[in-house]
């Protein structure tokens, strides 16, 4: 199985699913974003609380064999992506609309459209939407969905269940 059939293993499905798509898409018609092909990636990581945890993934590119991986990830106001670190996946993070607020150990960086930051295999990271929606593209070595290692127990333990 590739990488991007088991990050699909993570996705939400049905209404939920929809709605939040929809809601994305008028955003990035807002903006005037064009988005990749393929299907996007609505994530809330198994908390169900979608609004508060969560993202959507727009798989861009992942060459594993060519060393790198490129990803749109959009959040709505007020959305995090939870506490995790990678064991291998280096990542750069370029904020393309809105602000987002991103946390590593001892330090929280604000970066508005334009902010780049890197984060190194082993940091722990999370990040959030501020003052309004947010679009962040991701350039990292390739991602694997089982290189995640979560903080919070129960999202780990249902990652590493769905991609048993």
């Amino acid at each position: 199985m590739d990488q991007l059939q088991q990050a699909e293993k993570i996705a939400m499905q049905g209404e939920l699913k929809d709605r939040a798509l929809d809601a994305c898409f008028k955003q990035l018609t807002k903006w005037g974003v064009a988005v990749p092909q393929g299907e996007p990636l609505p994530l809330d990581f198994g908390i169900g609380e979608f609004d508060r945890i969560g993202l959507i993934e727009f798989w861009i590119a992942n060459e594993e064999n060519a060393g790198y991986c490129g990803k749109y990830l959009f959040l709505f106001e007020g959305q995090a992506c939870p506490t995790h670190s990678h064991r291998s996946k280096h990542e750069t993070f370029f904020v393309v609309q809105g602000n987002i607020m991103l946390t590593v150990p001892g330090e929280r960086h604000t970066l508005a459209a334009g902010g780049v930051l890197q984060i190194s295999p082993g940091i722990i990271h999370g990040f959030s939407a501020v003052r309004g929606p947010a679009l962040v593209l991701e350039l990292s070595t390739p991602c694997r969905p089982d290189d995640n290692e979560f903080v919070e127990p129960e999202i780990q333990r249902w990652l590493t269940k769905q991609l048993a």
